[in-house]
């Protein structure tokens, strides 16, 4: 693939441009902070997202790094059935969130989904989502920070440390400025940048793939490929598909559990414009979605297995003009970005409302929701300067949503039945199963062991079955509480009978 060349002249030119490029989302920010009266007001944008911002900051936290970077890479290496978890089952997700819980949650008056499993579970329940969903937040925000760090160091040559720290350093600060405000003003400018990048580097290896001619480009790029690294499912085996279900599941399902989409729906100013907001997003997140993995399919054409650094700027490199390669790198500056903010104040607001504020609620809450926002940063930072080996152990710990969220959710938003014991029982059984087999699996390596004595079949992942054991639970918890609740409602019931039918009794 060559090596990456930056001349002097345009290391400057794209240090000037992303310079400006911080100055104006900070200048968003310093006007959104003349926004925030209240809490109230920092969490959720005092619910008055009209559709036009409510959509746009979901499509820009949905659109970050994994979209821009990792889906295309990993298109590259394996076909279009690696796109499983994002973007098919993260747009998917999106869709689901639109059709069936926008508008039912809007209309709870929630601050954090947490308040929500308070409200219908108890307070215990309050705390333990509150503890399942703030750390599956630290490796996606540590990753991010590295991520970025890396463009930094490509271009400009900045040391991986220093650039961890500025970039923590500028995404926590236009979030601790403004709050929701601020992310969703500087969301709206960033996946404007990141279309136009987008757009513009696939138009470019198109029309050069084809000499001149987009069909061309598309025709050669087709003809070039072999038939299976164009089938969006798996299907080659049943062990196979099963991996790309759990994939697609984890995206399309354990997202809806999570702060960050639950903010954005809680933001917007009635339920009508949480519903289309999401299913706005969800569309128009399927259709960018297809321009990363269009150029991952390029890299695969072009570069068969050797990729030995991230596709897309290796791409820019390859096809863009300088002007336009300068607009795709603050492109995925902005893609980053528009993820790190939303990552950092998504568990800052449930650990402050959820936890400080419960533990002391003499707290001012706008200071501690500011105060929580550092504390998830700085978290985040430490696990990214630790090393890949640190962050990487939670980077999948988003499933965490899944196993042990989502099942109570259903339940509690949709139905009567199963109470706070059934709902607690799901989140610890869910939860605790996931950890135990993260860390024998990552910690432990305890399939290199096993591995000999299983059938191939059971070398799958354990999602599914994680989120099924939750869902037993809940189930059986729920008919115990209920059986024990009919039982002392009958003893109650035939108690007073026998006093009744008792003259001195009743007297």
């Amino acid at each position: 693939m060559g090596e990456l060349v930056i001349t002097p002249n345009l290391k400057w030119a794209l240090g000037i441009t992303i310079g400006i490029y911080v100055v104006l989302i900070y200048a968003l920010s310093l006007w959104a902070r003349y926004k925030i009266r209240n809490s109230e007001d920092y969490v959720v944008a005092g619910r008055r997202l009209p559709l036009s911002l409510a959509w746009a900051t979901l499509l820009a936290t949905w659109f970050g790094a994994g979209t821009m970077l990792a889906a295309a890479d990993e298109v590259a290496r394996g076909g279009l059935h690696r796109a499983a978890l994002d973007p098919f089952g993260a747009g998917v997700c999106l869709l689901l969130a639109g059709i069936f819980f926008a508008s039912k949650l809007w209309r709870m008056k929630l601050l954090t989904l947490c308040d929500f499993f308070a409200r219908r579970f108890g307070r215990f329940a309050e705390v333990t989502s509150a503890c399942l969903m703030v750390p599956s937040y630290f490796g996606w925000v540590a990753a991010q920070f590295v991520a970025l760090a890396g463009m930094l160091n490509l271009f400009f040559g900045l040391p991986m440390t220093a650039g961890i720290v500025l970039v923590a350093l500028v995404g926590t600060g236009y979030t601790l400025l403004g709050g929701m405000w601020s992310v969703t003003l500087t969301d709206a400018l960033q996946i404007l940048l990141v279309a136009i990048g987008l757009v513009a580097l696939a138009y470019e290896a198109l029309f050069q793939l084809g000499g001149g001619s987009l069909g061309a480009g598309w025709d050669r790029l087709i003809g070039s490929l072999p038939p299976e690294s164009l089938q969006p499912v798996d299907v080659q085996s049943l062990a196979g598909f099963y991996v790309w279900l759990t994939a697609f599941l984890i995206g399309a399902l354990g997202n809806i559990p999570g702060q960050d989409l639950m903010q954005r729906i809680f933001a917007a100013k009635s339920a009508r414009v949480a519903r289309w907001a999401c299913l706005l997003a969800g569309a128009a997140y399927l259709l960018l979605a297809m321009f990363p993995l269009l150029l991952g399919l390029v890299a695969k054409s072009l570069f068969l297995e050797d990729f030995q650094r991230a596709v897309l700027p290796a791409l820019a490199h390859l096809f863009l003009q300088p002007v336009f390669a300068i607009i795709f790198v603050v492109a995925l500056l902005s893609a980053v970005l528009s993820t790190i903010d939303s990552a950092i104040l998504s568990p800052a607001v449930v650990l402050a409302q959820n936890v400080i504020l419960r533990i002391k609620p003499t707290l001012p809450q706008l200071a501690t929701n500011q105060v929580a926002v550092v504390v998830i940063a700085a978290a985040s930072l430490g696990m990214a300067l630790a090393g890949e080996t640190a962050y990487s152990l939670l980077e999948d710990a988003y499933e965490l949503t899944l196993v042990g969220l989502f099942v109570p959710l259903v339940f509690g938003l949709f139905s009567g039945w199963g109470g706070s014991s059934a709902a607690i029982a799901a989140m610890v059984v869910g939860g605790g199963l996931w950890a135990l087999h993260y860390v024998g699996e990552h910690l432990w390596n305890w399939e290199y062991f096993l591995q000999p004595l299983l059938p191939s079949w059971l070398h799958v992942p354990s999602t599914i079955p994680i989120t099924l054991a939750a869902l037993a639970c809940y189930a059986i918890m729920g008919w115990i509480t209920r059986h024990t609740r009919h039982r002392i409602t009958s003893d109650e019931q035939q108690n007073l009978v026998t006093i009744s039918s008792d003259g001195s009794a009743h007297a």
